[in-house]
């Protein structure tokens, strides 16, 4: 099996395919989790990030942020690692009276799809968090919403994958993918000329998917890169500022449990460009230290922009492909990190078993195959 990209979902689905069995090698064309997984925050979200209209979305988030436990402890006996799970929970917080109208019908919702969420007096959130500050409105706490240190899942990963024998080549290119229809063997060919075969390849290089020459027109689905600017801060002081990933419009507060926090982030259609701006950096200080005023104490240590892979409904694309042995893990959004463990193991039933589950069917490449590309717009979004 040839999967092509070294960002946390190619890893994962590796490390599955393997887990079963299967002979596996990983292209990156870069450095093995350097991508958008590096910069991603590793909220794993689904109930604070609810969105009634994107239901079959939610339910996949959902299963796979309650698979993420045993996925992380499997990761750390597999490798020896800390992959960086923090069961932090989450508080959605309001700053004034209109966010907290907004926030009750937030709660309506979540309250409406059974999802674990609970309204707290504005006390009631600085007793949990005393950082907050005495201008709080309101706030929701989602106990189950946790996260994960990106960086610590993918160094994780790889050493579990070398431990199962797989082969992850970085600054590995691929050219061309020859998937003809009468072939047997799926061959890919390299920057170097060298050629590749497996019986499949799967297709997990992010916003460079749609980029990969050889597919056929009717093998294609369309993605854009969506920008993303973020914050990495330290408090020399500890683990004392924040111990629950916080939501507020416009931001968010990820703390790693060490002292370290992600304040995030920007999401802005701008083609490929990945420059950092100062208003940017300047939005996202200014309404996080409007909640938690301790913020401003805190060390910058990294400023940072990615590429997140976007489609035309902002939901991923899972499962088989257009040309027998083609298969697709991408297109994740904002969503990389809490979805990959389903996509793995949506991924690997359908390349070992020639299934699909329920719960991946809404986001099969069938719906955007043959679409034209998307053009990458430049021109700032909101966040």
């Amino acid at each position: 099996m040839i999967v092509i990209g070294g960002g946390v979902i190619g890893l994962a689905v590796a490390w599955r395919l393997a887990q079963r069995g299967a002979g596996v090698v990983v292209l990156e064309r870069d450095e093995p989790g350097r991508g958008a997984s590096h910069v991603a925050a590793g909220m794993l979200a689904p109930v604070s990030e609810a969105d009634p209209r994107e239901e079959p979305l939610l339910r996949l988030g959902i299963a796979s942020a309650q698979a993420y436990p045993g996925f992380a402890a499997a990761v750390q006996e597999a490798s020896g690692l800390d992959p960086g799970y923090l069961r932090c929970g989450t508080l959605i917080a309001a700053r004034d009276r209109d966010e907290a109208e907004a926030l009750e019908r937030e709660l309506e919702i979540r309250t409406r799809f059974g999802l674990g969420v609970r309204r707290l007096r504005p006390t009631e959130a600085r007793r949990l968090e005393p950082a907050l500050s005495p201008t709080l409105r309101a706030a929701l706490e989602v106990a189950d919403d946790h996260a994960v240190d990106p960086r610590k899942l993918t160094a994780a990963l790889l050493v579990a994958l070398r431990h199962l024998g797989v082969e992850v080549r970085a600054g590995t290119e691929v050219v061309e993918l020859a998937l003809g229809r009468r072939q047997t063997r799926r061959a890919v060919r390299l920057r170097d000329g060298r050629r590749l075969e497996g019986d499949a390849v799967v297709v997990a290089a992010g916003v460079w998917s749609a980029e990969l020459p050889g597919l056929p027109p009717e093998a294609r689905v369309p993605l854009r890169p969506v920008k993303g600017q973020i914050m990495r801060l330290r408090d020399p002081a500890g683990p004392r500022l924040m111990t629950r990933a916080l939501r507020l419009p416009g931001a968010y507060l990820v703390p790693r449990g060490d002292g370290r926090y992600v304040l995030g982030a920007t999401v802005e259609e701008r083609g490929f460009d990945t420059t950092i701006t100062a208003g940017a950096m300047f939005e996202l200080l200014r309404d996080a230290v409007e909640l938690v005023p301790g913020i401003g104490e805190l060390v910058i240590e990294e400023v940072l922009a990615g590429l997140r892979p976007g489609t035309p409904d902002n939901a991923p694309v899972i499962g088989a492909g257009a040309v027998a042995g083609l298969h697709w893990a991408t297109g994740h959004y904002r969503h990389g990190i809490l979805l990959a463990p389903i996509t793995a193991e949506l991924t690997a039933m359908a390349v070992l078993d020639g299934t699909s589950s329920p719960l991946g069917e809404p986001f099969s490449p069938g719906r955007f195959e043959g679409r034209a590309p998307l053009r990458a717009a430049v021109r700032s979004g909101a966040r």
